[in-house]
């Protein structure tokens, strides 16, 4: 059966998607420990986007969980699927003509690098939340890390399943930066992408 399906070709396409748009479309990727402030910021830059209008889209990892991926625990392999996932979300948002910002822990290396194989390099802004394990675990605003020292949460990043911290993000941001000095960085960052020329 597998051999039958086929891509449709249709007569709209990205290329033409980023033209009415007047923008570029692309994902920008936060990774981060829990309760790093990924959503937080991310929710920040797309405001900031959003008023200089452009078309945009957030994908967070709790939001997802509710519905795409709701069938995923947190083992290794279910993460790892849920990042595949993301990736080919993101994709279609993209090819939609969107500016596509996800926010999700994403421990492993490995499945970043498939979320970027999956949007295409040229197509995959990487932003590293770098903010401590220790300030995280102050802050813990879902209650996570206080269940994961009890043993009540299994497989918790950064208390008893590992984070990978990316080597070349393009931007990294800490919690010494407050939200809207990340969310100026970031967009410096992002900026010269955003630029659509015909």
């Amino acid at each position: 059966m597998e051999k039958n399906i086929r891509a449709h070709q249709f007569k709209i396409g990205v290329k033409e998607r980023r033209e009415s748009n007047n923008h570029n479309s692309f994902l920008i990727f936060f990774t981060g420990l829990s309760g790093s402030g990924k959503s937080t910021i991310a929710n920040a830059l797309e405001q900031k986007l959003f008023s200089e209008g452009i078309k945009t889209f957030t994908l967070d990892g709790d939001n997802v969980r509710h519905g795409l991926n709701k069938d995923l625990s947190f083992s290794p392999e279910d993460r790892s699927e849920n990042n595949r996932r993301i990736g080919e979300v993101a994709n279609l948002l993209i090819d939609a003509g969107l500016v596509v910002l996800a926010a999700f822990v994403a421990p492993y290396k490995k499945d970043r690098l498939v979320i970027q194989q999956a949007v295409g390099t040229k197509n995959y802004l990487e932003v590293f939340v770098n903010t401590s394990l220790e300030e995280c675990e102050r802050r813990d605003v879902k209650g996570l890390y206080k269940m994961a020292r009890k043993g009540e949460i299994k497989n918790m990043t950064g208390i008893s399943a590992p984070y990978e911290a990316p080597d070349n993000p393009n931007a990294e941001i800490t919690e010494k930066n407050s939200i809207e000095e990340s969310v100026e960085i970031i967009y410096n960052t992002i900026k010269n992408n955003l630029s659509h020329t015909k």
